[in-house]
């Protein structure tokens, strides 16, 4: 794509970001969420994967609660098909019901999975944007998020889930982002050395450098590039992607971001965020590209700014992310700088 169109897209994806500064739907199509206050009710859902013992459940819902929010679990979400929290009509069911209630402020996953593109066609998009409000979670639940913002506009979030290490870095950048309405800038903690001679954790690089703007999109790579060709994929134009991965081999990781070149999606984008690629390892076999050459090989062609080691994806401390927001990322500092309040 030639330099003047990319920046034509970049400057168009943050003018309708603009637009958005202080209301609920922009004339672009955004919507966006009430924030969370404390005393607001959450309800508890669990479309991606069944909570196999009963305890893991009462921590996350002890964790909601000391975060300030009553507390309503879903119908099913204690329930079991497989490994699933009920069939697929009862786990839609849940979601739908839970944007029906008036009582409930917004909508977090118990845990992530793998259920989620299985009612991804069943959820009531007219009724969601009817009745905006905050939906979150993250790893299987990048489907959800995604396909609810591309066909209703609202502002969804990647953010830990219910059974998540609800740690003071997470709750933190929760609250910034979901209860504070911050314009936040989104950044890693601040890397400690510790007993060793230079910090080993919370590192960024920058594989690109450089600013970009426009509207936040992805999540978990592998489910994401599974519903590359859907209605429910994000729309790329002038957007800013950010991925993550858990436990994929490195060929997986490569097939899957083929899938976005191929699809055009990948030439679409303004910038690009890594987070964490947990466990992605080489595996068996006589060789494998390294991670650090897959991304050069897809990423470096597009010529936009690009950095990796974000705190986003199967980590402890990790960021709340709005998708859909208009946000300006820069490269050289591994920070994303929303350009307006996710919630209103």
């Amino acid at each position: 794509m030639p330099a003047s169109r990319r920046r034509l897209l970049q400057l168009s994806a943050a003018t309708a970001g603009l637009l958005t500064a202080g209301t609920g739907q922009a004339a672009a199509g955004v919507l966006r969420p009430r924030r969370l206050r404390p005393g607001d009710t959450l309800g508890l859902v669990s479309p991606a994967n069944a909570t196999f013992e009963r305890e893991p459940l009462k921590i996350a819902i002890e964790s909601l609660q000391a975060l300030g929010f009553q507390v309503k679990p879903g119908e099913f979400v204690a329930a079991r098909r497989g490994p699933f929290a009920g069939t697929d009509a009862q786990r839609a069911a849940d979601i739908n019901a839970m944007f029906a209630d008036d009582a409930v402020a917004g909508i977090l996953a118990m845990t992530g999975g793998s259920g989620c593109n299985r009612i991804v066609d069943r959820l009531d998009y007219e009724l969601i944007r009817a009745r905006p409000k905050f939906f979150g979670g993250f790893s299987d639940l990048t489907s959800l998020v995604n396909a609810i913002q591309r066909r209703t506009g609202l502002v969804t979030f990647h953010s830990p889930v219910a059974a998540s290490g609800w740690n003071e870095f997470s709750v933190q950048s929760f609250r910034a982002v979901a209860m504070n309405a911050e314009a936040a800038v989104l950044r890693n903690p601040a890397p400690a050395a510790g007993d060793d001679l230079v910090p080993r954790e919370d590192r960024i690089s920058t594989l690109r450098p450089g600013r970009a703007q426009g509207p936040l999109i992805g999540g978990n790579l592998t489910v994401l590039a599974s519903l590359a060709g859907t209605p429910y994929f994000p729309d790329c134009r002038g957007a800013i992607l950010f991925l993550e991965d858990v436990n994929e081999y490195i060929y997986r990781i490569d097939r899957c971001l083929s899938t976005l070149r191929l699809t055009g999606a990948l030439g679409q984008v303004a910038g690009v965020v890594l987070g964490h690629f947990t466990n992605c390892t080489p595996g068996e076999g006589y060789g494998s590209l390294t991670l650090d050459e897959v991304f050069d090989d897809y990423l470096l062609p597009l010529g936009v700014p690009v950095f990796r080691g974000a705190a986003i994806g199967h980590i402890r401390r990790k960021l709340t992310v709005p998708v859909g927001a208009p946000a300006e990322m820069e490269a050289d500092t591994g920070t994303i700088r929303l350009l307006t309040p996710a919630v209103t």
